[in-house]
């Protein structure tokens, strides 16, 4: 009797003992979060298989960076609602739980990791910094899940630029660097098609070939002393992230105040506006929708405004957009992939009135891009994309149109330095000079 009571005590005492995590209790959430978080899995979808289809490419000209077949988000740190929203959106909770796995990955969606390495830590981030540190020493290691099962991890090579998303609580953010491009959720709302996705992955990754020695010069006082840490966090649901992404916004915002005129900007929110009552009536939230040729050249004006309207390093690398497309055009047949897909990208974009990304093209790219198409034989099938409007004849319409023209709209020839505030030169430049919790940088 006593050995059984004190077995009895020992499980209750363990029970105790053992960490609890948040569980979805039908509460109410914020609703707003929730779509993004469900985007933000959406768009990892995605792209995880697209990264892991881009290592085969094996190009001689790129720089290397090491990535993993999976990627991981979790809610610690988060207010208590949106754990709740993130269990509800994705099944996260505080642990490290797979968001996304390509389908040769050694994990699988939902899975969540108890070790990585035979580290066992409560603090995710410092989970998270450790499963960062054991990807880019670029060896095979393992991680142990919460069902105690033990798998084997081998991280594999691409070319630099990691593709990643902007955090769910600030779906707009969008920011380019040589070493990472986030891009906003912008992208998960048109459901893109696995070569799209392709697209996504390499032309990131073409932005930091094409634009890396532009960008880095531009960079000329900083250390990238956080790169293990801080890249990976921007990779996640991490809380201090996301307020970091936060902050940025509000720099962003600022900057953009000197980009365009008031007038410009306020025609094109009333164009919005508009447009989205317009699509209320019709129910036609969702889908896209036939354009009419005024809305096409809206629509590449307003691209031309995101573009001339980024800041710091990633207004540098905006002056390579064009050769990123190329890059990825020039990729995509290698990989099995249609070259077109940009193309299709850029529609999705333009028939749903979504110009905060890199992927809607402005003027200027849409021309180099079909000149391109061109060059290959298969400007006929760009028509049909475009839904039939050329661009060499939309360029005859808008060229007295204000920033029509990207090159026209601002000029990188001697870029200055933005100011020593800390999101000056964005928010991924920002985060790889935020120190670590100890204080010191990794």
């Amino acid at each position: 009797m006593k050995t059984l009571l004190s077995l009895l005590l020992c499980l209750l005492l363990a029970a105790c003992a053992a960490p609890k995590y948040t569980v979805d209790d039908g509460r109410k959430v914020d609703e707003t979060l929730l779509t993004n978080i469900r985007n933000y899995g959406a768009g990892e979808q995605s792209l995880r298989p697209a990264i892991v289809r881009s290592a085969s490419l094996k190009d001689p000209e790129c720089d290397r960076q090491w990535e993993l077949p999976f990627a991981v988000a979790t809610s610690y740190g988060w207010a208590e609602n949106d754990r709740v929203a993130w269990v509800r959106g994705l099944q996260v909770d505080e642990r490290l739980t797979v968001v996304a796995a390509a389908p040769t990955s050694p994990l699988n969606l939902g899975e969540k990791l108890q070790s990585v390495a035979a580290l066992k830590e409560e603090n995710s981030e410092k989970m998270l910094a450790f499963l960062a540190e054991r990807r880019d020493a670029g060896k095979p290691f393992f991680v142990t899940l919460s069902t105690g099962v033990q798998r084997v991890i081998t991280p594999f090579e691409v070319c630099r630029g990691y593709t990643r998303l902007a955090p769910p609580n600030t779906p707009e953010v969008q920011d380019y660097h040589w070493l990472l491009s986030m891009h906003s959720l912008e992208f998960s709302q048109i459901q893109p098609t696995e070569d799209e996705a392709l697209w996504a992955v390499l032309w990131t990754q073409g932005l930091s070939e094409e634009g890396g020695v532009r960008m880095k010069t531009y960079h000329y006082g900083t250390k990238i002393a956080g790169t293990l840490y801080n890249l990976v966090t921007l990779a996640t649901g991490l809380k201090g992230a996301a307020l970091a992404a936060e902050a940025a916004i509000s720099a962003a915002k600022q900057a953009a105040q000197t980009v365009a005129s008031e007038i410009i900007k306020q025609q094109l929110i009333e164009q919005g506006k508009a447009l989205a009552a317009q699509r209320v009536r019709e129910g036609l939230i969702d889908a896209a929708r036939e354009l009419t040729k005024q809305q096409v050249m809206n629509g590449l004006q307003a691209a031309a405004l995101n573009r001339s309207s980024l800041s710091g390093v990633a207004r540098i690398g905006a002056t390579v957009f064009d050769r990123a497309d190329q890059w990825a055009f020039d990729r995509m047949a290698k990989l099995g992939g249609n070259p077109l897909a940009g193309f299709s990208l850029h529609q999705k974009m333009l028939e749903r009135s979504l110009s905060g990304n890199a992927f809607a093209l402005d003027l200027e790219r849409l021309e180099s891009l079909s000149k391109l198409a061109q060059t290959r034989g298969i400007d006929d099938q760009v028509q049909a994309i475009l839904r039939g409007f050329k661009a060499s004849d939309l360029a005859l319409e808008m060229g007295a149109m204000p920033l029509a023209s990207a090159p026209d709209a601002f000029s990188f020839e001697s870029p200055t330095d933005p100011g020593s505030g800390r999101f000056a030169r964005g928010l991924i430049d920002a985060m790889l000079e935020i120190p670590t919790e100890s204080g010191s940088k990794k």
